[in-house]
């Protein structure tokens, strides 16, 4: 089996928001589930073994989410994989929540951002605080909040991100670069630490 172009993919995800069930079958046998779960591994990239949360279970929950959405007007494949971001962002933020945020009493440590990208019990705090940084962010730069979201938690490149988002490349580089350097002081970067 050959390996879908963008075109086949985007026609495959406007077909499945159409409410064509068939799309959404040859959808999940193709690159885009591969590709979500490349996603979900670098969330969960340094994990122990016997976590109790693994990539292929988040990946399977955010999908579950995805079908309750009707009538989507899927973009294309930089929009869908954007959207499948930021709710398992949401999911790993609940997950955290559940698990470990009240049994500590909320006492969460200042984290970096390269840091709250790896899902573990021992660090569950620490996607609470880059999830509220970011919140905070989305407060006065919904752009820059949105653009982190997409690069990060999404794993989109840069490119993929423009071309989400309909600006250019260049325009998100800029944003981007702000963000990141706004959250870096945020989450602890000041005075040179």
């Amino acid at each position: 089996m050959t390996t879908p172009s963008y075109q086949e993919i985007t026609l495959l995800l406007q077909k499945w928001g159409d409410g064509d069930e068939t799309a959404l079958e040859q959808l999940l046998t193709q690159e885009i589930y591969e590709e979500l779960k490349r996603m979900a591994r670098g969330y969960m990239g340094g994990e122990r073994e016997g976590h109790t949360l693994q990539p292929t279970a988040l990946v399977n929950e955010a999908f579950e989410r995805l079908l309750k959405w009707k009538n989507v007007r899927w973009q294309n494949r930089a929009h869908f994989l954007g959207v499948a971001a930021q709710l398992m962002r949401r999911i790993l933020v609940d997950y955290a929540r559940t698990h470990n945020y009240a049994k500590r009493g909320g006492a969460a440590q200042r984290v970096s951002l390269d840091e709250a990208a790896i899902v573990a019990e021992d660090n569950l705090e620490e996607i609470i605080v880059v999830h509220e940084a970011l919140d905070r962010l989305a407060e006065f730069d919904p752009l820059g909040s949105r653009i982190v979201e997409l690069r990060y938690f999404g794993g989109l490149s840069v490119k993929e991100v423009a071309e989400t988002l309909k600006m250019p490349q260049r325009t998100v580089e800029r944003k981007l670069n702000l963000a990141l350097a706004w959250l870096y002081r945020e989450l602890g970067g000041k005075d040179g630490a």
